[in-house]
């Protein structure tokens, strides 16, 4: 008690806010400044990079204090947030100026990395959702949300479908219940920033209530979501963290959509990672190959489809038909494209509306993102593709408000509304006579002065302002006689006399008052205009999403012109046909004047359901896999396909087991790795998937390895799904299945010998390889030439017993290497001599020609 009794009446009231607020840093604004204390202090000075001091209060205990002016916040507020802290900025809620006592405060917002909206927080081209997940015994219900675009999606399942999920979408920050953080850390691993809420939040009751309230609906009926029950929670308690960190103003939500499983191909995370779809270290991804949108919108969406791809044939053949038709129609292409461009990020732009955070001339661009619109509408309306016909027929100019913005901001506005100038002339009668009041005050006074003078007959009559008592006439003694009765003498002096005029201070207090009278009309006129772009924020969200799509397909069509990508045959039936498939990010990063070597696949379920193809490390066997998942990937999103020809069938999942990835921070060893994620695939196949197997079996002892990798075949033969597969495999061993096995087919990939060297020719062809050249691949990274011709010795003489022993016994009947030297060896004595001569020669005084002759020497001592 005797310590808050020292403190200030401010750090009263800042202790008071922190306690509301303990694991945030608080930013607590003292007049032009952000101030932190204590722990605080500490943390912001190591993360800015600010000084940080010592406050006395007035006892003995003093605090730390670090700080930084209040108009620098968005420069270090994201430092902090992707540092990892919650920030709570605590503003001034009332003027200083009429404040009675100390300065009402309060925090009026709580920046997380989840409920991030300033611009350099956020990454342009990607979402920044905030996920909510609820455990329950059956299943996981997960929510993610946008704050940023108001987007928002919900779906539920179990554990390997939420970790799907959190993997794809890449949530900044994830919220769930806190007695499952075991549980959390145990299923999903701990890359995600979290943030734990109390049970209470995630009851069902209290999400629908939330919901609804938000929403402003008698039911979520209309949103198809209400049978998602555990998903359900998960939105609420998205929707309660947000009012939680102060996030009142939530319009820009307007609807709720669900994610269904069965509604998109389906890829396990062990797939999207091995089929490297995308990449935060800036390597070359599927992403970044086919990403060429033309805005941060359709970028965003362009990373969704390839997340969740279609499963429907008629929606996908929409977005193929169209990608055709932009195509052919270049001219209509290039023009969307550039109405595209020159909108701007319109959903991240409508979402500043609610907050008020947008700006003058943010407000500028979204008027041109509604011109915009317009054109593309015409374009969309005016074209002969049915969808394209759809996609304009949902765009809207919102005519209303965009005349009501073009007809009241000026051209170019202030980037602060509070700096004012940013409302037209001819809006408001009284702001436009301030204004002529300020501008033109000069020539006012100028204009009084001639009259005044013409009046009165005092030539030298002059006007003047000084801070005392505002503006004045000054006479001169000798024309003191002419002054008006009507003037009030207001000061002497040796040589004049001072005067003002009714008329004088009643323009004075126009003038004076007219710069702040014209920033409050201002202001009120903004905000009104603010107020009515309210109503227009979801038509808004639809043009931007349309816009999206556009970019999209059109950038899809400016790929396959610039790629020589093809227009893939979707089917119901089960074949797949790649004629000269490639690989599309391999062929893009290729040396200049290098040809991409293309492959025909073939796998159906009745003929050649799986595909054994064996060949050597470094020969393409794993390319031609992730190409054969990729151009099935791109068909499913509705991209045209890195192939002359492309016959794909509905595919319900994409596995692929590719490479050697150990969890041993987790504990786990390659095969054991490897094992869960076959597991996982053998568990969940179906008819209309398609499995690509590389080279399992290879992280355990050889035989192991081959009868593991040899029941897969068998497993996946037998099943009667008969999903489509292709298994690389470096043990020959395999290609027996072929005859043991009707469906089962081997390949291998061509190569040539050229002297003592293998050139690998990347052709499939029909039957097995009966070599691995892993030798000559060992030749190739520069082994020692020694080693080498071990190697090869060591692989007669195996290849030689293997016939008829089994790989132990033919490595214990290896012979020893010749040049192992043994203590009974002949020469041991020789080179005892050796040794000794050489010990007792000098080298450095030793000639050229005595050298020779010792080298000589010791070369007969050999022999």
């Amino acid at each position: 008690m005797a310590k808050a009794a020292t403190e200030t009446p401010l750090m009263q009231q800042h202790n008071a806010i922190k306690a509301r607020y303990p694991d945030a840093i608080l930013l607590f604004r003292v007049g032009d400044f952000y101030e932190t204390f204590g722990q605080d202090a500490i943390n912001a000075s190591a993360v800015l990079g600010i000084t940080l001091t010592k406050r006395n209060n007035g006892n003995a205990a003093s605090s730390e204090l670090a700080g930084f002016p209040h108009h620098a916040l968005d420069t270090y507020l994201h430092k902090l947030v992707k540092a990892g802290y919650r920030v709570a900025i605590c503003d001034q809620l009332e003027d200083p100026k009429q404040a009675k006592g100390i300065v009402k405060r309060g925090v009026t917002e709580l920046v997380t990395p989840g409920v991030a909206t300033n611009d350099k927080l956020l990454e342009h081209n990607t979402n920044n959702f905030l996920a909510g997940l609820h455990f329950s015994e059956t299943k996981i219900g997960i929510a993610f949300l946008d704050i940023s675009t108001g987007e928002f999606f919900i779906a539920e399942g179990d554990r390997e479908y939420a970790d799907k999920l959190l993997q794809s979408l890449k949530p900044a920050e994830v919220i769930y219940q806190r007695n499952q953080q075991k549980h959390f850390k145990e299923y999903f691993g701990s890359k995600f920033f979290t943030y734990t809420l109390d049970e209470w939040i995630f009851s069902e009751t209290y999400a629908v209530e939330s919901l609804l309230k938000h929403f402003n609906t008698h039911s979520l009926k209309g949103f198809g979501v209400e049978d998602l029950h555990e998903g359900v929670i998960a939105a609420g308690a998205v929707l309660h963290y947000l009012k939680d960190t102060e996030h009142p103003n939530l319009q820009h939500i307007t609807s709720i959509q669900r994610i269904n499983r069965e509604e998109h191909l389906w890829m396990d995370r062990f797939t999207i990672r091995n089929l490297e779809l995308f990449g935060n270290d800036g390597g070359n991804t599927l992403l970044k190959v086919l990403d060429n949108t033309s805005s941060p919108m359709g970028a965003r969406m362009l990373r969704r489809w390839m997340v969740l791809p279609l499963n429907d044939i008629a929606k996908i053949n929409e977005r193929l038909s169209t990608v055709e038709f932009f195509i052919k129609e270049v001219d209509i292409r290039n023009k969307i494209t550039h109405h595209i461009k020159q909108a701007g990020d319109v959903e991240r732009l409508v979402s500043k509306i609610p907050t008020k955070k947008i700006n003058p001339r943010e407000v500028v661009q979204l008027a041109k993102g509604l011109q915009q619109t317009e054109a593309i509408k015409l374009l969309c309306e005016n074209s002969t593709n049915e969808y394209l016909k759809r996609l304009g027929d949902s765009l809207n100019p919102c005519k209303y408000i965009l005349d009501k913005i073009v007809k009241e901001i000026g051209e170019n506005p202030p980037a602060v509304a509070a700096k004012g100038g940013m409302i037209a002339n001819g809006i408001n009668e009284e702001l436009d006579q301030l204004r002529k009041i300020a501008g033109s005050g000069k020539e006012y006074l100028i204009e009084l002065q001639q009259k005044e003078a013409t009046i009165t007959g005092i030539s030298s009559l002059k006007v003047a302002f000084n801070n005392v008592f505002g503006y004045y006439l000054e006479v001169t003694n000798l024309h003191k006689s002419k002054v008006p009765e009507t003037w009030i003498r207001k000061q002497t002096l040796a040589n004049a006399e001072r005067y003002i005029t009714p008329e004088l201070k009643e323009y004075e207090e126009k003038i004076v008052g007219a710069e702040d009278k014209i920033l409050q009309i201002e202001l009120q006129l903004y905000d009104q205009l603010l107020n009515e772009l309210q109503d227009y924020i979801a038509p808004i969200q639809i043009n931007g999403k349309v816009m999206a799509t556009l970019d999209c397909l059109s950038c899809f069509a400016n790929n396959a012109l610039h790629f020589n990508y093809k227009k893939p045959l979707l089917h119901d039936g089960m074949a797949l046909e790649l004629k000269d498939s490639r690989h599309p990010v391999i062929e893009r990063n290729l040396p200049v004047g290098e040809q991409y070597i293309s492959n025909d696949i073939s796998l159906d379920s009745s003929s050649q359901q799986i595909i054994i193809l064996t060949g050597p490390n470094m020969s393409g066997k794993s390319a031609i896999l992730r190409q054969t998942a990729l151009i099935t990937l791109m068909a499913h999103i509705g991209s045209f396909v890195p192939a002359s020809d492309a016959k794909i069938p509905l595919t319900d999942k994409i596995f692929t087991r590719v490479g050697a990835s150990d969890n041993l921070s987790g504990g786990e060893s390659t095969f054991m790795v490897e094992m869960n994620e076959t597991a996982s695939i053998i568990n969940n196949i179906s008819s209309r998937s398609l499995i690509l197997l590389d080279e399992i079996g290879r992280g355990t002892s050889t035989y192991d390895g081959i009868s593991i990798a040899w029941s897969i075949v068998e497993y996946l033969h037998k099943s009667g799904n008969a999903p489509k597969t292709l298994f690389a495999t470096h043990y020959h061993e395999l290609n027996e299945l072929e005859e043991k096995l009707p469906r089962v087919k081997n390949y291998h990939v061509t190569n040539k010998e050229v002297g003592n060297k293998i050139i690998f020719l990347r052709k499939l062809a029909p039957g097995g390889s009966t070599h691995s050249f892993g030798i000559h691949v060992a030749r190739m990274a520069g082994m020692p030439p020694g080693l080498i011709e071990r190697a090869n010795e060591v692989l007669h003489q195996l290849e030689e017993k293997h016939v008829d022993t089994s790989i132990g016994e033919a490595v214990k009947q290896l012979n020893v290497p010749k040049m192992q030297l043994s203590i009974f060896d002949e020469h041991s004595s020789t080179f005892d001599e050796i040794r000794k001569l050489l010990s007792t020669v000098d080298i450095n005084r030793l000639t050229p020609v005595e050298a020779l002759l010792k080298l000589q020497e010791i070369k007969g001592m050999v022999k």
